[in-house]
């Protein structure tokens, strides 16, 4: 079997790039389209690093995975009672800044600390062997 060479680069950046994508859409939150286009394209990424050789790269992506997806999921139930929610946070306004302010501080900050630890990793090429394909 051929064996194919994946590089030290490839690997930190297939570590962080979930995480950054993620990270843009919650600071884009308010614009609501980005964000509603990264949640339908993250899945598709989130699954192709899933099954990535490199077991470390796997493991920068599940806690990433767990806080965007738990979040939006929970944006979902927040959401459907934001008439009753923006009557207790005072408006809409303030109900939309605590929801913003929320999701910040569960995906962007710990985004940031993954990114800054996957640069600072010790990443190494590595070989992987691929299947021929006629």
């Amino acid at each position: 079997m051929p064996v194919k060479t994946i590089t030290a680069a490839e690997q930190k950046r297939a570590a962080k790039i979930f995480t950054q994508l993620s990270c843009i859409a919650i600071l884009l939150l308010p614009l609501v389209i980005p964000t509603l286009l990264w949640i339908a394209a993250s899945i598709f990424v989130y699954a192709s690093i899933a099954h990535h050789p490199n077991s470390r790269v796997v493991d920068f992506l599940r806690p990433a995975g767990h806080r965007f997806y738990g979040l939006t999921g929970a944006l979902v139930v927040v959401l459907n009672f934001s008439p009753q929610m923006s009557k207790w946070a005072g408006s809409w306004l303030h109900l939309a800044i605590i929801i913003w302010a929320i999701s910040v501080l569960v995906v962007v900050v710990p985004g940031v600390r993954d990114i800054l630890r996957a640069n600072r990793e010790n990443w190494q090429d590595m070989t992987v062997e691929v299947e021929e394909h006629a």
